[in-house]
């Protein structure tokens, strides 16, 4: 069974404002995206094993993903603070259907059960804002 990780993304209104931010930052870190987080990963050898994927949660639903290429620690300042986890991403954001999440902080681990499907171009209702396909799926119309 695959494993993922599921991500709020905080201070981001839509898809696109991520898709922008991240291409600032391929262009100043000369072609690597990464995302930061205090923990590491239990059960990181699971989700590289299983070509994981970052899921990004974008004001309620889950908006995207990105395939994780590897964790590594991020530098610190202080050498006897604890490194933190520098989840490093395939720079390819994947939209996926847009699924309805709860806030909550931090990561989450995401068994492939419960993760959306990738949006699908030539899907009937693709033409649909996000908003209004992720209401219609959570009332069981779509």
């Amino acid at each position: 069974m695959s494993l993922h990780l599921r991500k709020l993304c905080v201070g981001v209104d839509r898809l696109e404002d991520l898709q922008r931010w991240q291409a600032r930052r391929l262009r100043r870190t000369g072609g690597a995206i990464w995302h930061e987080t205090r923990n590491w990963p239990r059960r990181a050898g699971e989700i590289l094993d299983a070509d994981g994927s970052l899921y990004w949660i974008i004001r309620g639903q889950m908006a995207a993903r990105q395939r994780i290429l590897a964790f590594e620690p991020a530098p610190t300042r202080d050498p006897d603070e604890k490194p933190m986890c520098r989840i490093m991403l395939d720079p390819a954001l994947t939209p996926t259907e847009p699924w309805p999440h709860r806030p909550f902080q931090g990561w989450r681990y995401l068994p492939a059960s419960e993760a959306p499907p990738d949006l699908d171009q030539a899907a009937d209702g693709a033409d649909l804002p996000a908003a209004l396909a992720a209401e219609l799926k959570a009332l069981g119309l779509w």
